[in-house]
């Protein structure tokens, strides 16, 4: 893969000069320049422009949602509660499930804890080294690193991931935390993604639409069916969910962030191409190359803009907007040109106008800023540290610093 990565653009200078689509201007030309008109035209046309062009459509919203809880036990030496909750969607005679690992502070809380909730990568065993968290039996994607191979997860897997996720780190400092692994949902796999959540609505071998959703709007619908089920444990302050996610993961938070306002703020952690980045940079992953290598992430559509990133209707600054005016938080890493760390600064301040339309300040930085020096105060905020593309301790103490700042 790096090899791979190396074949492409990552130079500053290489940048050719493009426009970005202006986010305040209706499809028929006219000014969005009251919050009225952005929240009852210019923000549904936006919507519908990444429905139609990139994501998909995505599931129809009719089925419904049951829970059960597999096992409730105490978690981090006593500093946290663990509550394992089966996620069942049923549409007519067809079902489908997703595992909730939640770990709540052990602390009585009458109002309820705020929660990061996001999506994992191998299944939730690999998330903490504790006993009781049963390995998942879904197909995984290999990785050798973590010992991953013939699309097995393996007890030995146990807590590989949990660098990712620092549980006790995010419990001591007052937030609840959920994960589901994405492939309970749609294995990240273009053969087998349709084998999950999807085969609710859609036949297993029917031909796709050029407008039907991929993996990454049935990953987010997924976290929509979570939010379904999590806003009414009281354990749990609805009105502070914050959706987060690493890698394509991010751009599944961003995504799943822009179409449900249930979640209170949103994180995108080195989302890249498809994500936070600007497309009309070309810099590191383009559209070609990640629709060539993740045929089932985006909606068919998404490839008519393979090379003709220019004659996109929109770009990823859009996507960001659509937060607004919720506090949203991108991140980058140094060496992480694969995701263009620069675009995604820049998507950021894009989407700076559409927050002051709605009265809050977007960056005032006019520039990256140095070297893990957060931007913490505006409603959009942003850092770019050390180091390659992962989500560190690092990236999470900046997340739990912002949310107590605007979720307070």
């Amino acid at each position: 893969m790096a090899s791979e990565r190396r074949a492409f653009d990552s130079e500053e200078h290489k940048v050719p000069p493009y426009a970005l689509p202006d986010m305040l201007i209706t499809s028929d030309g006219n000014p969005a320049d009251t919050a009225d008109v952005w929240r009852q035209e210019r923000r549904p046309e936006i919507l519908d422009l990444f429905r139609r062009e990139v994501y998909g459509h995505p599931p129809p919203s009719n089925a419904s949602v049951g829970q059960e809880v597999l096992a409730e036990e105490e978690a981090l030496g006593g500093k946290a509660v663990r509550r394992q909750i089966r996620i069942t969607m049923t549409v007519g005679e067809r079902s489908s499930a997703m595992d909730c690992l939640l770990h709540v502070p052990a602390a009585a809380n009458t109002r309820g804890y705020p929660l990061f909730l996001g999506l994992n990568f191998c299944g939730n065993h690999t998330v903490s080294s504790e006993p009781g968290i049963p390995v998942t039996t879904q197909w995984v994607r290999n990785m050798p690193d973590l010992g991953i191979a013939d699309h097995k997860a393996r007890e030995e897997n146990r807590g590989a991931m949990a660098k990712r996720w620092p549980l006790q780190r995010i419990i001591e400092a007052g937030y609840a935390v959920a994960t589901i692994y994405c492939g309970d949902l749609a294995p990240d796999d273009p053969e087998h993604w349709r084998t999950g959540a999807w085969q609710l609505f859609y036949g297993l071998d029917e031909e796709r639409a050029p407008e039907q959703c991929g993996t990454i709007a049935v990953w987010a619908w997924g976290l929509s069916r979570a939010m379904d089920v999590l806003e009414t444990d009281p354990a749990i302050d609805r009105k502070r969910v914050i959706v987060i996610g690493h890698s394509r993961l991010g751009k599944t938070a961003l995504w799943a962030g822009a179409q449900d306002e249930r979640f209170a703020m949103v994180v995108s952690n080195n989302s890249g191409c498809g994500g936070a980045a600007i497309s009309r940079r070309r810099i590191g992953e383009t559209v070609e190359q990640i629709n060539q290598r993740f045929p089932h992430w985006f909606c068919l559509n998404f490839r008519k803009y393979n090379g003709r990133e220019d004659a996109l209707p929109l770009d990823q600054h859009m996507l960001l907007g659509l937060a607004a005016p919720r506090p949203l938080y991108v991140a980058s890493a140094e060496e992480d040109i694969w995701a263009d760390p620069r675009g995604e600064f820049l998507s950021l301040k894009g989407a700076g106008p559409v927050y002051e339309l709605l009265g809050r300040p977007g960056l005032q930085a006019e520039d990256v800023p140095p070297l893990e020096q957060p931007l913490l105060d505006a409603a959009t905020g942003y850092h770019v540290r050390r180091g390659r593309h992962g989500i560190t301790e690092y990236d999470w103490n900046q997340y739990i610093a912002f949310a107590d700042r605007h979720l307070p």
